[in-house]
């Protein structure tokens, strides 16, 4: 008989790969370091393992693409907070990779009770990674009005500024949430879970692997559904009303790989960034821009947190401008500048294995299978777009967090994808059958501060210094 089971990579791998190596699973190529994404074992026949981002593993388990999945309680609580009737089963907690999300304010405000928030007549701004649990969060607390912000990830660089309360992650071992916040409410305690599809657990004999399983835990001594404690301290702090920005003008640069090219063209630019890249994680540099501030937060939450008014300009791709705008056609989001660097190509891919060469040809093959096309990208939006203007038919979009080329063939039958080399995608035996369009950083700015006197003259003599620097 065969079974699947989608395993995480990133944090969790290490202990995860230990412990099946303990229960004879022998999937020998599951290994810190690895960038095998399929795998066969070599104790159990059948047995067909598949590796991914950490989130993107409870919605796989749930729509039936897999039969077991291991991933932290923490994502498997944040699909159940939306869809509660989900196919999914929580069948054992397996006593690693503890930790908690817990709600957060600014340490640089005073401190009365929590409760007080319940009171407000302002709207509290929350953010997050966690979307669901964070609605549901404030649901709980009988927020009167609040608004949620969902991000890609560094949610600790949004306070007070842009976000009231935000709800972080923190593993155990971590004593407080450092980035100037303190916790003032424990939503979640999690740790890594072994999950079933429902069908799959009431259909299909798994006992012996997940018996293997039960016993090294049995033997350890791991507890069924313990979950962690609490290891930072809680303090009450008041959740602040945004203040009117006044003449200043909001930057957001970004994270991760576009630092050094950024930073780069300021330098070129006369405009010199203190901390920047940061060694500490400090996610408020200093500049010599007069009347600037500046907050590091990732590129693909820029385009809809401009929107929102949180910051007047923001150096993004276009790519993730493309796909702001294709979700909110109407967003007061305007482009202002080509930066020329940080340049790929957001690309449709299939397997090598599929034949054919375009997307008229694909559009033809999947007309003659008669069954829906599963299109999976980053960029949800795109990939819709994609599939409405090229009439491939019935179709499904698959959203992923990253590892995208791990999607195909079992799991998706085209991505859209961004690429330089191409290498990545051939290594993986996929080929590009289209090029959408080409991708480069741009400036960004919301209409309203453009239509702001004072604030414009700003942002034109910035634009003015990076256009000249960008050449």
């Amino acid at each position: 008989m065969q079974f699947k089971i989608a395993l995480p990579k990133g944090p969790l791998l290490g202990e995860t790969s230990s412990l099946l190596s303990r229960a004879g699973w022998g999937l020998d190529d599951y290994r810190e370091g690895t960038r095998a994404y399929r795998l066969k074992s070599q104790s159990f026949l059948g047995l067909f393992a598949k590796v991914f981002q950490e989130r993107d593993i409870p919605i796989q388990v749930a729509v039936g693409n897999y039969d077991l999945g291991i991933c932290g309680l923490d994502w498997i609580e944040e699909l159940l907070a939306k869809y509660p009737d989900s196919d999914l089963v929580k069948l054992r907690d397996l006593g690693y990779g503890n930790g908690a999300i817990y709600a957060a304010a600014s340490t640089t405000l005073a401190s009365p009770q929590l409760d007080v928030i319940k009171n407000t007549r302002d709207v509290i701004r929350l953010a997050s990674e966690y979307p669901n649990l964070t609605e549901s969060f404030a649901l709980d607390l009988r927020l009167k009005r609040f608004s949620v912000f969902p991000l890609w990830g560094a949610a600790e660089a949004y306070p007070p500024e842009n976000a009231d309360i935000v709800l972080v992650s923190r593993k155990a071992a971590e004593k407080s949430l450092n980035h100037g916040l303190v916790a003032v409410s424990r939503v979640l305690g999690y740790s890594a879970y072994l999950i079933a599809n429902r069908s799959s657990w009431e259909t299909k004999d798994l006992s012996k692997a997940l018996a293997a399983i039960e016993n090294v835990l049995s033997s350890e001594d791991v507890k069924r559904d313990a979950l962690p404690e609490a290891t930072i301290k809680l303090e009450s702090a008041r959740l602040p009303v945004g203040e009117p920005a006044g003449e200043t003008i909001r930057l957001a640069l970004a994270d991760g790989h576009q630092q050094q090219p950024t930073i780069e063209l300021l330098t070129k630019a006369g405009i010199s960034i203190e901390d920047y890249p940061s060694k500490s994680g400090n996610r408020r540099p200093k500049s010599s821009l007069e009347g600037v501030t500046i907050k590091v937060i990732r590129p693909q939450d820029m385009p809809l947190q401009v929107a929102n008014g949180n910051f007047d300009l923001a150096i993004t791709g276009v790519d993730w401008l493309t796909e702001h705008l294709n979700q909110f056609p109407a967003s007061p989001v305007v482009e202002l500048l080509d930066l020329k660097f940080g340049w790929v190509r957001i690309v449709a891919v299939v397997s090598e294995d599929v034949p054919v060469s375009n997307t008229a040809e694909l559009r033809q093959l999947w007309a003659d299978k008669g069954v829906p096309i599963r299109v999976a990208a980053e960029y949800a939006n795109i990939a819709d777009k994609y599939a409405r203007d090229n009439h491939l038919g019935v179709y499904k979009v698959i959203p992923t967090w990253g590892a995208t080329e791990a999607f195909l063939t079992e799991d998706a039958d085209v991505l859209i994808e961004n690429t330089q080399t191409g290498r990545t995608l051939a290594q993986n035996r996929l080929k590009i059958i289209e090029t959408l369009f080409e991708s480069t950083a741009r400036l960004i700015a919301n209409k309203d501060s453009l239509a702001d006197n004072k604030k414009s003259r700003k942002i034109e003599s910035i634009a003015g210094i990076l256009r000249k620097a960008a050449g």
